[in-house]
């Protein structure tokens, strides 16, 4: 099964291609976009090697991967999901490929749920109305069993996503970092949701 086109409400979710390069090195050379994972905006060569790594990841599990999102009308309420990415705007990268990791068991049921957008669509709801059609995609047509999803414990925003879509908080930890980042002495978190939990609430957050 291959990976397939999701839209959403404002979103068109297409596949990650070699064609989107050029996106993703637009993408990382904001260095508040990548303020929580590392410290600095990433040279074209480093931006290459992650682009390979992750269409390789894409590989592993049918369905799962790594999407391009495009909006249309700046991303605002209101405005609708582009019928295909020529001419639209770039959102930014979602993800949801195989989990991976030194702490984390080679299950080809669990999924890592992440996104990084450009800075221009933060706080307008994007990234939770993305993370939803990626989880409707994960347990509803691929059938994971779970997924997880890690950021730094002081990363507000993105643990307000995690929260938003029904993931609940499991743990936090303290991996080794090669360049520390501003608050990484707190640690990193981990929240999950299962495919139970998600048929129960459809990707709400449990009241």
């Amino acid at each position: 099964m291959p990976q397939p086109i999701l839209r959403t409400t404002r979103l068109l979710l297409t596949p990650l291609a070699d064609r989107h390069l050029e996106l993703e090195v637009g993408l990382d050379s904001d260095p508040e976009v990548l303020r929580h994972l590392f410290p600095r905006a990433r040279t074209r060569d480093e931006v290459l090697a992650s682009h390979a790594g992750r269409m390789a990841s894409a590989l592993k599990v049918d369905g799962l991967g790594f999407w391009m999102a495009f909006g249309s009308g700046g991303g605002r309420p209101g405005s609708t999901a582009p019928e295909s990415e020529d001419g639209a705007e770039f959102v930014g990268l979602m993800m949801l490929p195989p989990a991976h990791g030194p702490d984390q068991p080679d299950d080809p049921e669990v999924a890592e749920l992440g996104y990084r957008l450009a800075r221009r669509f933060w706080r307008q709801g994007l990234a939770s109305e993305a993370s939803r059609v990626l989880l409707r995609h994960a347990f509803e047509t691929v059938g994971q069993r779970r997924v997880i999803a890690q950021t730094m414990a002081v990363n507000r925003g993105s643990r307000g996503v995690m929260a938003a879509v029904g993931m609940r908080y499991v743990r936090t930890f303290f991996p080794a970092w090669d360049e520390p980042l501003p608050g990484s002495e707190e640690g990193e978190v981990e929240y999950e949701i299962t495919r139970e939990t998600w048929a129960a609430t459809g990707g709400r957050q449990p009241r």
